[in-house]
């Protein structure tokens, strides 16, 4: 059985990354990217669907582990009852390949460690073909099964039931250095990494990127752990920003609610590149402009609302058989159907983005400009369709009000692109254009009797994508309109203090009901709250929120506060990206921070 999610660290190279848990197994990794299959699966399953066991041999008296620094350089230490010693995980940036590192040292008398890996490439499809060498160096083990091949490097190994095991002793002052390294089978195995140069390298690119973060306001540990998950969750290559490490943890434990999270959704990379362009991060807000570019180049009728990290379209959902699940959630899935659906909302996440692009002194290229006029045009001919929802419904098509704020925001984008930065376009078309979106959502997206905004057109629920209208400026955060609507979340979705995303039992997804409350949701209320002048409020929640970080900082999509654990995919950009906002308003709430660094008000266009 896996190991509760929040018990999880996460290392990575910017190209994937693995889950290392407080026992020392590495129970999840794909190489050589975020979305390849699994090598090492136990974590939707058990150990023989592949994982890479580091600990003590021997009872173990206490475990701590950290990030070294600003890094995701892992740190675990264990004592027993004959001494201690640490180990050092990590993927190499950097090396332009696939490699993980573990390194054993000893502090204090020796310590028995036990090692046992059990490769299965192909999500456990795979059994591999294994054998030992005398590789330069030392002992090594090549494991290989169609494409795919690894070496492994460090103590000589047994051959145990289809595993390969060995104890090695480490005492006090003694290092002893484990590597695995990914390549494709029919090349030859690629030369050992040096350690020593890899720590040094990855620890000091990290330190500088995070430099400009160090003073960060209240919450500034949480927020400066939450943007650097935001990096290690960037493909270099590519640009993309996958929503989270994981695919098919489930939001309901023994459910079927159980997604892949391994794409770049265009709402949680729109929504990320506004973190990072806010604090200056110009090179990341281009590298992720580029991606956007590239992806949705073409017909705007053919833009999708996620795609693979490189720009792909085909994202075919299919079910894993040879993975039984987290705890026996099943199904697990590879792909996610999602990618076929229809949702407006994401032009407007769109739009924001590159808004925030400009805002932070990215000039428009010959590209930019006219691809944003063209997704004009088809928000002009298209803002009536009914949709499936941020939330990806799996039910019938409905008018959401949130999709349609975000129309409404999409188009607010194009005129402060003519009113604020000279860009060339049809402004009085498109300021007729966002007051007929707004006439139509005030007409068919507002209950007058309860003074709230529903959560589509006739309907009498709410859902927690309504906070968002104060975010994009479709509504002031004090607007008693606005305060009615969070009245009425807090009375239909607050669970345990925690809200939920809607309500699930009212069938509108066409699955069984049933999930945890939404990390990013609350989040998104502790930034209301703050910008609706209920500070304490908003301290007293987001006091709670970061207390279900895990002990390195890390944060799932969901959490469960009848058992107190995170369920979900891991770790989630979205709520991360809730922290780091809700963290900005706070701060400005508060007089720490001059202005609300993530506000994409236009106040012309507030009513």
């Amino acid at each position: 059985m896996p190991l509760r999610i929040e018990d999880y660290a996460l290392i990575g190279d910017c190209h994937t990354a693995a889950l290392v848990g407080v026992d020392g197994s590495i129970d999840w990794l794909c190489l050589p990217q975020f979305d390849s299959q699994s090598m090492f699966g136990a974590l939707l399953g058990t150990e023989d669907h592949g994982r890479w066991l580091l600990a003590p041999a021997d009872a173990v008296l206490s475990t701590s582990r950290a990030y070294d620094g600003p890094t995701f350089n892992l740190v675990t230490r264990w004592e027993t009852a004959d001494g201690e010693v640490e180990v050092t995980d990590l993927m190499p940036h950097g090396n332009k390949r696939a490699d993980l590192v573990r390194r054993v040292r000893g502090i204090r008398g020796s310590v028995t460690m036990h090692q046992e890996v059990r490769i299965r490439f192909g999500y456990a499809n795979a059994m591999p073909w294994v054998r030992q060498v005398a590789h330069k160096g030392g002992p090594a083990l090549i494991a290989i099964a169609g494409p795919d091949a690894v070496i492994l490097r460090g103590p000589a190994m047994k051959a145990i039931d289809h595993a390969h095991a060995c104890d090695f002793t480490v005492s006090a002052g003694e290092t002893v250095d484990i590597q695995l390294t990914w390549y494709k089978s029919y090349r030859p195995p690629p030369p050992a990494v040096d350690i020593d140069a890899a720590i040094e390298r990855t620890t000091a690119w990290w330190t500088d990127w995070a430099a400009p973060l160090q003073n960060t306001g209240p919450y500034r540990d949480q927020v400066l752990r939450s943007i650097l998950v935001l990096r290690a969750l960037t493909l270099e290559t590519t640009g993309g920003i996958v929503a989270a490490a994981t695919t098919s943890l489930p939001e309901q434990w023994g459910g079927v609610r159980n997604w892949d999270y391994r794409f770049v959704w265009l709402r949680d990379a729109s929504a990320t590149l506004e973190v990072l362009a806010s604090r200056g991060f110009t090179s990341e807000a281009l590298a992720w402009r580029g991606w956007l570019l590239r992806a949705i180049a073409g017909d705007p009728a053919d833009i999708q609302i996620m795609y693979g990290l490189a720009g792909e379209r085909m994202l075919v959902e299919h079910i894993v058989d040879s993975l039984p699940g987290y705890d026996g959630a099943a199904p697990v899935r590879r792909g996610n159907a999602a990618f076929g659906q229809y949702q407006g909302d994401i032009f407007g996440e769109v739009m924001i983005a590159l808004q925030k692009s400009r805002e932070a002194g990215i000039e428009e290229d010959r590209f930019s400009w006219p691809l944003q006029r063209a997704l004009m045009q088809f928000v002009a001919e298209n803002w009536q369709r009914p949709d499936h929802g941020m939330w990806e419904i799996r039910g019938p098509k409905r008018h959401f009000t949130h999709s349609r704020a975000m129309l409404w925001a999409a188009v607010d984008c194009g005129v402060r692109g003519i009113e604020e930065h000279g860009l060339d376009g049809p402004l009085d078309e498109w300021r007729a254009l966002r007051q007929r979106i707004r006439d139509d959502i005030e007409e068919h997206g507002f209950d007058r009797r309860r003074n709230s905004y529903t959560q589509y057109y006739g309907s009498e629920g709410v859902d927690a994508t309504l906070l968002q209208l104060a975010q994009i400026g479709y509504l002031k955060h004090d607007d008693p309109r606005m305060l009615g609507t969070v009245a009425a979340i807090e009375n239909e979705l607050m669970r345990d203090g925690v809200l939920l995303r809607y309500r699930t039992e009212t069938g509108v997804d066409k699955l069984p009901p049933g999930e945890h409350q939404f990390l990013a949701c609350s989040f998104w209320l502790v930034e209301q709250y703050a910008l609706s002048g209920r500070v304490e409020d908003a301290m007293a929640l987001m006091d709670r929120l970061v207390g279900f970080c895990s002990d390195l900082g890390l944060l799932s999509e969901e959490y469960d506060t009848g058992q107190g654990r995170q369920a979900g995919n891991t770790p989630q950009a979205l709520s991360h990206l809730g922290l780091v906002r809700a963290a900005g308003a706070i701060a400005f709430a508060t007089g720490e921070q001059s202005e609300p660094k993530l506000a994409t008000v236009s106040k012309k266009a507030q009513r």
